[in-house]
């Protein structure tokens, strides 16, 4: 029987405001079999974020020991010992921790991993040092739950069952239970800052206070454990969705001797390890950060909702955020998805991507489209329109088709939808992949072409000819005008550089008279600190993201305008770090670590991005450069536990800040997409050839070209004003219509029916002779009102 023991409450309601923990992790780990609905997460030598029942729902802010003598001295783990992190196994992601005294009087060593088949996590403890110093020592467990992604109106309470006494908390349908293999001879719950067991100990290093419970706010747990006669013991902390749920498996768990659960751990993680290809023969650090970017990757997807893999075990710069914050990385964005599932792909597990392609299918909007990012539920968080993302799907779908790992899912109703969402959409997008401007932007041009491209193959192989014509055109359409929306001429950044790629040519989607001159725009930069400029000339901001167009083959690597806009982004956002080059997001970003070293909170500096060196060395292969050195700068960046950064310093080292160039900011580690271009270059290096190149794509754009049709298109969201001779002039509109038209000037005037497609999208063409001076003018009669669009419209012919 559960009895919660009512020993008075705690003072200080609520509690301090609440915050989450740093971001840059030392380790995540979670058991490889799906029985298992827990993960965790370490900094400093502690345990912080850990997530239950799914990946995206952090349920602590930290876990750790406090320790005194009970008289002259009281330490916390986290701040008060020097702490070293080491792995486990190459293949497994558990960890050992040592947390040691400075004066060397003794260290606390910990064993972290998960139970292989319960929601537990297990800390294996031993104390060590002079055997008669450490017989004075005393121990305490301190918990500071923030159940359901939150840590206002929690609840804690010390609840005795079955001859036991331990720590528990619940809110709404979540509880957890802590517990050890070893008794508490004291608990407590108390509010965060007023009466937590921290307090108390700073004030005398005795445990006086013994509430029974601490309810409705910033709460935290402690017990002290009983050593007697043992330095070693096990620590629980067990999940639920009843009381009798948490308490069970705690003990469940504890019961079990913990080599045992170790043993079972790392079995569990050997087995996924079946078909992955030997490319740690490409690395140079003996397949470390490969194999450990495999666990992590696979870490991320989570077990309720299979196939959904989160971005990152972290929340940036979590440490000066309100926990209202809700999102951190833990939500899934289609983008980081299917680069993490690709890097899997590359190294020979497709399983994963499989069910990662199913979930996709049943998260699409019904216009085809994909949010922003959602929850695992598929419930989205941000509502912005990022037309990459709905471009990477169709991608996923197509590597998969051909490597004939889908079976009986049919995907094609999926693609269809997202190809009809692009075409009806672009080409502009509302964000680009840096989340934060409209317009046109190379990168996801690049990535919706490409994904274009595929959508009619499988249209072909279903044998629609027609709607693979009509999408493989929109894509020519889109392709020829690469330049014209992205490079500027009148480049000012590098000396004798005048034509090179922008980051995004600015334009508001809900504009149907779009700026498409790169030369001309305003870009507005978020995230500026106060009081500095935050609107800049788009033709002077630059990024790496046309290095996309290389990598899918639809730009050759050799390409003038290719090659000077490396050389720009290499003057420009290039850092040489102690480990080798890294790489802004683009000029004058903001979000980063602040100049003062200080956490992002809204406004900072952007800092070098080691997914970029990564990205940097598929163009190098592709050009025929060294991938060795990038191969070998990424291993660089990884900590000792072998995880990637998304952002590292980029300036001397600050000492007196933490900061150190080349290592980790505040943001978050890992970052999975990081890993996964990690992955892929060892494949590609592997290969002699980019991973991500889609031959069918190279074919259409980097031959003889003989398909690509000369087209421009005019729709009601993008309302052109000339069109070249000798192009055709493609009228799109959602609904079926008939186009009433003239080349000159209505002295003459033409009915030309509307061809439907199975996009959505309903369009007219008309031919522009090589000899044609007047304008075209044109209107609508919709077929299914009868109404006329009630007003002309005129597109000049140059």
């Amino acid at each position: 029987m559960v009895k919660i023991i009512g020993q008075g409450q705690a003072f200080g309601s609520p509690g301090i405001d609440p915050r989450w923990t740093h971001a840059n992790k030392d380790g995540v780990g979670t058991a490889y079999s799906t029985a298992s609905h827990v993960w965790f997460t370490i900094w400093n030598g502690i345990v912080t974020e850990v997530y239950h029942p799914t990946v995206d729902k952090p349920q602590i802010r930290d876990l750790q020991y406090l320790i005194s003598d009970g008289k002259s001295f009281f330490h916390e783990e986290q701040s008060d010992l020097e702490s070293k992190v080491e792995s486990m196994w190459t293949h497994g992601l558990g960890y050992r921790i040592t947390n040691s005294d400075p004066q060397g009087r003794y260290a606390v060593i910990k064993e972290v991993i998960a139970d292989p088949h319960l929601s537990c996590i297990l800390q294996h403890t031993k104390l060590t040092g002079e055997p008669e110093f450490i017989s004075q020592l005393q121990l305490y467990a301190l918990c500071a739950p923030h159940l359901e992604v939150s840590g206002r109106d929690n609840n804690g309470y010390v609840t005795e069952v079955a001859g036991h006494r331990i720590l528990t908390a619940h809110k709404g349908g979540t509880w957890l239970a802590l517990g050890a293999t070893v008794p508490f001879t004291h608990l407590s719950c108390g509010y965060v800052g007023e009466s937590d067991g921290w307090r108390d100990l700073a004030d005398n290093f005795q445990m006086d206070w013994e509430f029974g419970s601490a309810v409705d706010g910033n709460i935290a747990l402690t017990g002290k454990l009983n050593l007697d006669g043992s330095n070693e013991f096990t620590l629980g902390l067990a999940f639920g969705t009843t009381l009798h749920n948490a308490v069970s498996t705690l003990f469940q768990s504890l019961n079990i001797p913990f080599q045992e659960q170790k043993q079972h751990y790392i079995e569990q993680w050997e087995r996924s390890r079946q078909d992955i290809k030997p490319l740690e023969n490409a690395s140079y650090d003996d397949g470390k950060l490969y194999h450990n970017s495999i666990s992590l990757l696979l870490a991320h997807e989570d077990k309720v909702y299979p196939g959904a893999l989160i971005a990152s075990l972290a929340i940036p710069w979590g440490e000066a955020k309100d926990d209202q914050d809700q999102g951190g990385y833990h939500l899934v964005w289609t983008r980081d998805l299917v680069s993490s599932v690709t890097g899997l792909v590359a190294a020979g597990e497709t399983q994963t991507a499989v069910r990662s392609l199913i979930y996709l299918a049943t998260s699409q909007q019904e216009d085809g489209g994909f949010a922003q990012n959602f929850w695992v539920d598929g419930e989205p968080y941000w509502k912005g329109i990022q037309l990459d993302e709905v471009a990477f799907p169709i991608l996923l779908g197509w590597l998969l088709h051909q490597k004939n790992a889908c079976s009986n899912f049919d995907i094609y109703p999926m693609v269809q939808r997202a190809a009809g969402y692009l075409i009806r959409h672009g080409p502009a997008t509302q964000q680009e992949r840096w989340e934060e401007n409209s317009g046109y932007s190379p990168s996801t041009l690049a990535s919706n072409i490409a994904a274009l491209i595929c959508a009619a193959q499988f249209a072909r192989e279903r044998g629609d000819e027609a709607t693979a014509q009509f999408i493989e055109e929109y894509a020519d359409f889109l392709e020829s005008h690469i330049e014209a929306w992205t490079v500027t001429t009148e480049g000012t950044l590098v000396p004798g550089i005048k034509r090179h790629y922008i980051r995004i040519t600015p334009s508001n989607i809900d504009n149907p008279q779009p700026n498409e001159n790169p030369n001309q725009g305003t870009l507005f930069i978020s995230s500026q600190p106060p009081g500095e400029p935050a609107e800049f000339l788009a033709k002077e901001i630059v990024d790496g993201g046309f290095l996309q167009l290389v990598r899918y083959g639809i730009r050759k690597p050799d390409d003038p305008i290719i090659v000077d806009s490396v050389k720009v982004i290499d003057a420009v956002l290039k850092v040489d770090t102690p480990v080798g080059p890294c790489w802004h997001r683009y000029n004058h970003d903001g979000y980063g670590q602040q100049e003062d070293g200080n956490a992002y909170t809204g406004s900072g500096k952007g800092r070098a991005w080691p997914l970029l060196t990564a990205e940097r060395g598929h163009y190098e292969l592709a050009a025929g450069g060294d991938v060795k050195t990038y191969i070998k700068v990424m291993e660089g960046f990884a900590s000792n536990t072998c995880l990637l950064p998304e952002q590292v310093w980029d300036e001397a080292d600050r000492p007196e800040i933490h900061m150190c160039l080349g290592k980790p900011t505040g943001s978050a580690m890992p970052l999975m997409w990081a890993h996964a271009e990690y992955i892929k270059l060892l494949r590609s290096n592997h290969d002699g050839q980019v991973f991500d190149l889609i031959p069918e794509v190279a074919n259409r754009y980097l031959g003889e070209r003989q398909e690509c049709k000369l087209l421009e298109i005019w729709k009601f969201n993008r309302q052109i004003d000339k069109v070249k001779k000798g192009y055709t002039l493609r009228i799109h509109a959602l609904a079926s219509f008939q186009l009433h038209w003239s080349q000159d000037n209505w002295q003459t005037g033409e009915d030309r029916p509307s061809t439907s497609t199975k996009l959505g999208v309903n369009f007219a063409d008309i031919s522009v002779c090589d000899n044609q001076e007047q304008p075209i003018n044109f209107t609508f009669f919709w077929i299914e009102s009868s109404k006329w669009e009630q007003r002309n419209y005129t597109v000049l012919v140059e």
